[in-house]
């Protein structure tokens, strides 16, 4: 089953997200490798594709898990939430729907 996973940003905490970047990107690439991701990317603070310094307020990860336990387990494991750049991570079953 597909889980939505929903980190959202410490205020302040760019630098400390551009520090994780690899290893949270490297995470991802294996769950597409894996045929598991659905999408990801993050929620820029302002209404644009490259919002420079003011940099991002969370981010979505949709992918496929056992159960669960299993996705909480995988988020709480991520390098952004080591590094302190969430301060809070949600994670909820998702059915795809469309495209179909």
């Amino acid at each position: 089953m597909f889980y939505a996973i929903v980190g959202e940003d410490r205020p302040d905490s760019l630098p400390a997200r551009l520090a994780a970047r690899p290893a949270h990107v490297e995470r991802l690439k294996a769950l597409q490798n894996e045929g598991r991701l659905l999408l990801a990317g993050p929620f820029p603070a302002i209404d644009s594709p490259d919002p420079g310094p003011a940099g991002f307020t969370g981010s979505l990860i949709v992918a496929e898990f056992a159960s669960l336990a299993a996705a909480k387990e995988w988020a709480n494991a991520d390098p952004y939430f080591a590094a302190g750049v969430y301060q809070a991570v949600t994670v909820r079953p998702f059915n795809k729907a469309l495209p179909a």
